[in-house]
């Protein structure tokens, strides 16, 4: 197109992890062009300064140079041009998260926000991109998978794809490599896996019959009547390495990160641990797709991907989604009602485990995402809160107080199914954004839809820092809520690392054995009443002890070894079980409801 915004990205030097990338802009602004690199990428609230990794820039126009001034971290003045205007550079792209860029012989893969300078002021231009193949005969049979619209290349192809504007461009991860595809159709809408990395015997099969299952229930939950997704096609696009986890939202697709072991094998028809972690990302990252890339906080809406973007709602857009990731995975089949509950004692233990829940509220924990969520210390534990998993929390007993207060008439659905209509269903309508909603709207919209007056409960569960009453919430549902704590082995209160063989002090717990005693993050424990302490014993050491009893702790800070003595307590641990009843018949078709169980 005659005005678009034009680039190319070329994997250029696999070895070196180097991106060869232009912007070519038509018109550029008479006064000087001004271009910039976003400093974080929505759905991960941290400033990560991507623009470190340009390790080359230029610009020219009509075959001259043009002097390109740098005027801040990330923004790059040209110079007075009269005609087409393009910049040059080179990214620097070893980053194997789905955060960033990453190239080698195996793979590339890039966010937008990593490789694509913005051309100040003409964001709503149309932006096309050329994305090339790497030179060379070893990459003849690389493929492109995004979700990205394509202009002139074939669908999994090289070539031009296009977007409606810059945020939209940033809002299609790419991955390049010679990765392992499948499809599936969720309500009519193509769904398309890609997985790169080894994975012998992968069960496709199996995965695009359980993700179907998942996409079509939530489908089914924003758009009852109509079951119509917000998207064309969808992308689940998977990196599988030896071990790790993580997942990042977009438009109509989701970058992952996942180990291998995680992965189902052909013939193995169990749910593994492992594979249930899985779904559960998928099925949170696909969640996204209507709760936040649609359903916008105001901050959000449009991003100011230069600073920070605070908003006090994240407990919404991350910890309902978190409810619902598990949940839809019951509602779906996928797993049952047993493994669902305990998952749902899995989350509980987690947040009762730190203290931090005391002093921070999740609209505090979402507001300070930036400098504290993102950016944990060894005292995050006893200072902070998930918005996350606390969040998630929140949206169970919000669900529940709704069933069990309309007497199933309404629920925590009908609230998100308003947020649908009304701030997300036509967000992106005609390419252009939306607004976001603000917390006052979200506290009305929560009476105007279930007829309730819950703004004491957000107060308290949201605003406040008391713990949620999940054994009272779940009792109408015929769920029994136990702690089995009163069986608590001895303990030293603290969360231990392996460093090598040694046995390092990740985290101290306020209040526990350890903190009184005066050991510290980072002390390294060297014995116990004269006993060495590895990388593996420590469990074992302690478990010959009872609680009361006075130990000496050997243990090196720095390089300077240290004695202390402590009392052992019985260990602090949450061990929360949840448990479903069939009786009385209120509860069960309470329940029924809630999960969509089946008779």
């Amino acid at each position: 197109m005659k005005n678009a915004i034009q680039y190319t990205i070329v994997p250029k030097d696999l070895a070196a992890h180097l991106y060869a990338v232009s912007v070519t802009v038509n018109q550029p602004d008479p006064a000087g062009q001004r271009f910039s690199l976003p400093a974080w990428i929505p759905g991960s609230y941290m400033i990560r300064e991507f623009a470190r990794n340009i390790v080359r820039i230029r610009a020219e126009s009509g075959g001259y140079e043009v002097a390109l001034n740098k005027l801040d971290k990330h923004t790059w003045l040209a110079d007075v041009c009269t005609g087409p205007l393009t910049v040059y550079y080179e990214v620097y792209a070893w980053d194997l998260s789905v955060r960033t860029a990453h190239l080698d012989q195996t793979h590339g893969f890039f966010n937008g926000t990593s490789v694509f300078l913005q051309v100040d002021g003409q964001e709503q231009r149309v932006h096309e991109v050329d994305i090339q193949k790497p030179q060379g005969e070893a990459y003849a049979k690389w493929r492109v998978a995004t979700a990205m619209r394509q202009l002139k290349a074939k669908r999994y192809g090289f070539g031009s794809y296009i977007a409606s504007n810059y945020d939209e461009l940033i809002d299609h991860p790419v991955e390049l490599g010679t990765f392992s595809l499948a499809s599936f159709k969720a309500h009519g809408v193509q769904h398309d896996m890609v997985f790169t990395g080894r994975v012998p015997n992968l069960d496709l099969q199996r995965l695009g019959a359980d993700l179907q299952k998942i996409c079509e229930a939530q489908i089914s939950l924003f758009e009852p009547k109509t079951h119509r997704a917000p998207v064309d096609r969808y992308v689940f696009m998977t990196m599988v390495v030896g071990d790790g986890y993580g997942g990042l939202e977009h438009r109509a697709s989701t970058a992952l990160i996942c180990s291998r072991a995680d992965l189902p094998v052909k013939g193995q028809k169990e749910m593994t641990d492992g594979y249930r972690t899985f779904l559960g990302l998928c099925s949170h990252e696909y969640f996204h797709t209507w709760n936040v890339k649609r359903i916008k906080p105001a901050a959000f809406a449009p991003y100011d991907l230069t600073q920070e973007g605070y908003t006090p709602l994240l407990w919404l857009f991350e910890g309902f989604t978190s409810y619902y990731d598990d949940l839809m995975l019951v509602r779906s089949g996928v797993i049952d009602e047993a493994a669902y509950l305990k998952l749902v004692a899995k989350t509980v233990n987690n947040v009762l485990r730190g203290s931090g829940r005391h002093k921070q509220s999740v609209a505090e924990s979402s507001f300070d995402a930036w400098v504290k969520y993102y950016r944990q210390d060894e005292n995050a534990t006893n200072a902070i809160v998930s918005y996350y998993t606390k969040g998630s929390l929140v949206g169970l007993a919000l669900d529940l107080t709704i069933r069990e207060q309309t007497k199933g008439k309404k629920s925590l659905d009908d609230v998100m199914q308003a947020l649908w209509q009304q701030y997300g269903r036509d967000f992106y309508q005609d390419g252009k954004a939306g607004r976001g909603v603000t917390e006052a709207e979200v506290d009305a919209l929560f009476d105007s839809v279930t007829g309730l007056k819950l703004k004491r409960v957000l107060d308290r569960w949201v605003r406040g820092t008391e713990d949620i009453p999940l054994a009272k919430l779940l009792a109408p549902f015929g769920v029994d809520f136990s702690d089995e704590r009163k069986n608590a082995k001895p303990g030293l209160g603290l969360r231990t690392v392996r460093e090598g063989n040694d046995c390092k002090v990740a985290s101290v717990y306020e209040g526990g054995a350890a903190h009184k005693a005066g050991l510290s993050a980072g002390d390294v424990l060297v014995a116990i009443d004269g006993l060495r302490v590895s990388a593996t014993n420590l469990d074992s050491l302690l478990g010959r002890y009872r609680v009361g009893q006075t130990i000496g702790v050997h243990a090196f800070r720095r390089d300077e070894l240290m004695i202390f003595n402590a009392v052992l307590a019985a260990s602090d641990v949450p061990a929360v079980t949840l448990k479903g009843d069939g009786k009385p018949a209120a509860a069960l078709r309470l329940r029924k409801a809630w999960l969509n169980l089946q008779d």
